[in-house]
């Protein structure tokens, strides 16, 4: 297939992008190369996809309105996965407006070329953020969702109903996946993992918000490319048991979905760190503080959904994720 993937320089993006060309699709790639974090990294990220022959490269954001209708119209894929976005819970309070510039703009720009040009299934980027402050857990797609506490969140919330809509006025099959808590290599240098693995390797001190005790859903990079790929093999339909009196958040009479891409297992901060500290063979220095405002407790993948209707359930143990990154790690910045 032609498929047009959307933050092809990103963490996600790139690892998707490789699956992709090495099971033979041809992939359009649009990525901005912003400076949110550390452009070479994102520039290596890109090289190792640049290599393939099966890959074309577009610069430029997904909010620049006459780029993406010439990308949509030179290239017309068969199928589109969106994972541009500007990302980052605390980053959302200090530049709110480079989150409705990048997710919702951006995301309007996806839609309306999806529906223009016909194409097959258009699969993005959610996050576990939506849930908000939710207490009941583990988090189910069939839960409403309502209360974000971050504009970021709000503005993937915002993707999804947006999605929906052009599902039901225009047809287009449309698949939300709601990300917890991604690591692994090549991955994103302002998210804990890779903070930690710099300081405590410089004898810096981390800084552990909620004193260590929340809980989060850790879900290795590779465990979410596969569940992207399945989902996008598997076309969004109209669930035919939806009831408009009792309406299902995950699904409509439209063809669209919602799924959770969990490890569906609860890993406490603490534990996390120990897990890296293991893997480095030294001890953090902790700065204890309190739940950083925007954040959340606790993540807990209900991934029942994504086993049901694509036959995956991600299951790489932290212990082996931290590992394969700390590996990774060391020989990129050859520590």
């Amino acid at each position: 297939m032609k498929i047009l993937v959307t933050g092809t320089a990103g963490f996600i993006g790139s690892s998707l992008a490789l699956r992709l060309l090495a099971r033979g699709d041809e992939v359009i790639g649009i990525d901005n190369l912003n400076d949110y974090y550390d452009v070479d990294l994102k520039v290596a990220r890109l090289a190792r996809v640049q290599k393939h022959a099966g890959f074309t490269e577009v610069r430029g954001d997904i909010e620049d309105t006459a780029l993406m209708n010439e990308t949509f119209a030179a290239h017309r894929p068969d199928r589109v996965v969106n994972l541009a976005a500007q990302p980052g819970v605390r980053y959302s309070l200090v530049n709110p407006r480079a989150y409705v510039d990048a997710n919702v703009v951006g995301f309007l720009n996806v839609l309306e070329n999806c529906r223009h040009f016909d194409v097959q299934h258009l699969v993005y980027a959610s996050t576990s953020s939506v849930y908000g402050n939710h207490t009941r857990i583990p988090f189910s797609e069939h839960e409403p969702v309502d209360h974000p506490v971050s504009l970021y969140a709000a503005t993937k919330k915002c993707n999804e109903l947006m999605a929906h809509t052009y599902s039901h006025l225009f047809g287009l099959p449309t698949t939300g996946l709601r990300f917890f808590t991604v690591y692994g290599p090549w991955g994103r240098p302002d998210m804990a993992l890779f903070l930690f693995t710099r300081k405590i390797l410089a004898g810096e001190p981390i800084d552990v918000f909620n004193y260590g005790r929340h809980k989060r859903d850790f879900t290795y990079i590779d465990d979410i490319v596969e569940g992207v790929i399945r989902t996008l093999d598997n076309v969004a339909t109209g669930n035919p048991d939806f009831d408009a009196m009792q309406p299902d958040p995950a699904s409509s009479s439209a063809p669209y979905r919602v799924y959770n891409i969990g490890n569906n297992q609860l890993v406490e901060l603490e534990h996390y760190i120990h897990v890296l500290e293991s893997c480095l063979n030294k001890t953090a220095k902790k700065n204890l503080l309190p739940l950083q405002a925007g954040d959340v407790p606790d993540t807990f993948a209900d991934v029942s959904d994504l086993i049901s209707d694509v036959d995956y359930k991600p299951d790489t143990s932290v212990e082996d994720g931290v590992s394969r990154f700390v590996e990774w790690y060391r020989e990129y910045y050859d520590t």
